[in-house]
């Protein structure tokens, strides 16, 4: 027996000793509410409701998952959030109406688009410093940043173009006509390809990311609704490249597209007005913001189903979801 216990002692301790599972919150900005809530996924209920200033819409998590960028529309600015104290930290000025905000790979630079001033601006994480600025169309909303870092696509939604940008230079390399009312932009995982959702043109245009070009177009077809109540909005890229969820606005589901053959592969009925979503890091829920009905509606992407619908505050509209803080 003392045999058993001493060859046995280190295993048992290291799993007395083994970190529990990382619980996932999901911070969810409500528009109307000028508040984020934040939810539970383990006990799938709400923990917290941030206040913040005026509508807050674009929600972003930082590389090291230590902060929360929100964009603050109506009171042009940029909130941050300790994801671990749930409160704002800091809130700095980032120029008219910031619609959305997203940041580089290395967590150093901060781009915004300005819905109102027509431009995607750029600010140093650190400081806060405005690093420049690149005038693209007009109401410029989508976002997205290459994993490489080196490219910055923003999408203008009365222009209906993707704007390329070079991140180093600020420069702008191309000015690409997509399709009516774009509203989100996301790269895949591997960098190729740049997903462009159009909310009036009812698809999602592929564009090639080294040649700029359109390569595909993904549409969605609803049994007993009409065309123009499907609207895409949102897309939500899985991490291994396979899948991306496509948030059809007062469709009120998720199209789950193969990003391979870009078939939809089932469409999910969530709550009303569905507009943006987010993975945990884990990839086990994809968390959708409902703005109609107030509420998310939490997805089991195995099994691709809706598993629970949660209350939040007035027009939810984007959620983030960081994991465990990094060195």
């Amino acid at each position: 027996m003392p045999f058993l216990i001493k060859f046995f002692a280190p295993a048992l301790l290291a799993l007395c000793w083994a970190p529990s599972a990382w619980a996932f919150d999901a911070f969810v900005t409500n528009e109307k509410g000028n508040s984020v809530t934040v939810i539970d996924l383990d006990k799938m209920s709400v923990k917290a409701t941030i206040p913040l200033a005026q509508r807050p819409r674009g929600i972003v998590v930082s590389p090291d998952n230590r902060k929360i960028y929100v964009a603050l529309g109506d009171s042009d600015s940029i909130a941050i959030i300790d994801p671990q104290k749930l409160s704002v930290i800091e809130q700095f000025p980032a120029g008219r109406d910031p619609e959305r905000v997203d940041v580089s790979p290395d967590g150093k630079t901060l781009y915004v688009t300005n819905e109102d001033s027509n431009f995607l601006t750029f600010f140093d994480a650190e400081s806060k410093a405005r690093l420049g600025g690149v005038r693209v169309g007009v109401e410029p909303e989508g976002l997205a940043v290459s994993p490489d870092g080196k490219l910055v696509v923003a999408t203008t939604e009365t222009t209906n173009m993707a704007h390329f940008v070079d991140a180093a230079t600020r420069k702008t390399l191309a000015n690409v006509l997509v399709h009516s009312r774009p509203r989100m932009a996301v790269f895949t995982p591997d960098g190729s390809e740049v997903w462009v959702s159009a909310e009036i043109g009812g698809d999602v245009v592929v564009l090639d990311a080294a040649t700029h070009q359109i390569k595909d177009r993904v549409k969605f077809e609803i049994p007993g609704l009409r065309s123009e109540n499907i609207q895409p909005v949102g897309v939500t890229m899985s991490r291994d490249g396979k899948l991306a969820f496509v948030s059809l606005g007062p469709a009120n589901r998720v199209a789950v597209v193969d990003v391979k053959t870009r078939q939809v592969q089932k469409y999910l009925l969530v709550g009303q007005r569905v507009w943006h979503a987010a993975l945990t890091p884990d990839q086990k829920y994809l968390v959708t913001a409902n703005g109609v009905t107030n509420d998310v509606s939490v997805i089991d992407v195995a099994s691709l189903k809706v598993v629970k619908s949660i209350q939040v505050g007035e027009s939810p509209w984007e959620t983030a979801i960081p994991g465990p803080p990094k060195p």
